[in-house]
């Protein structure tokens, strides 16, 4: 389980950084131009790696679903909704409401066992936990300094 964890907060500190840097390619070109790049280095480095790691087994598709092969379609929407909402929303705020929605979605395809899922009991502690996560993004962007009438921020002294 402590693998499983280090695993999940390694991949979300890695969504982060390539969002970061998806950001800045695009600051140099268009938003298709930065998907292609992402997706295409993408590809040259799983499939060196699974190359490596795999080797000839690289190439059995045996029993996989049709329907399957979207995967990398989907990508391509993940990679070009990411790039144009760190655009309009920056960053933080934009991942937050990803990985909201992230956890949004996995919980109803896990509850309604979609997509050859395992269903899941829904428990409404799930819908609250998901929702105390709204209300910390929603304080997170709208909880900070208040503005004057002029519109610059009144900054506190500090202690220090």
């Amino acid at each position: 389980m402590i693998t499983g964890i280090l695993l999940a907060l390694l991949a979300g500190s890695l969504v982060s950084l390539q969002t970061i840097f998806n950001s800045k390619v695009n600051e140099r070109t268009g938003s298709w131009s930065t998907t292609t790049m992402v997706l295409f280095t993408g590809f040259i480095a799983s499939f060196l790696i699974s190359l490596v790691v795999e080797g000839k087994n690289t190439f059995s598709f045996q029993h996989m679903q049709p329907w399957y092969w979207l995967s990398g379609a989907i990508g391509v929407g993940v990679v070009f909704c990411l790039v144009q909402g760190m655009k309009l929303l920056g960053p933080t705020f934009a991942i937050s409401i990803v990985l909201t929605s992230q956890l949004s979605f996995a919980l109803l395809f896990d509850s309604m066992g979609w997509l050859g899922l395992e269903k899941i009991p829904f428990s409404w502690n799930q819908l609250l936990g998901v929702l105390v996560i709204v209300g910390g993004i929603l304080l997170f962007k709208f909880g900070g300094k208040k503005t004057e009438k002029s519109g610059t921020v009144k900054v506190m002294p500090s202690d220090s």
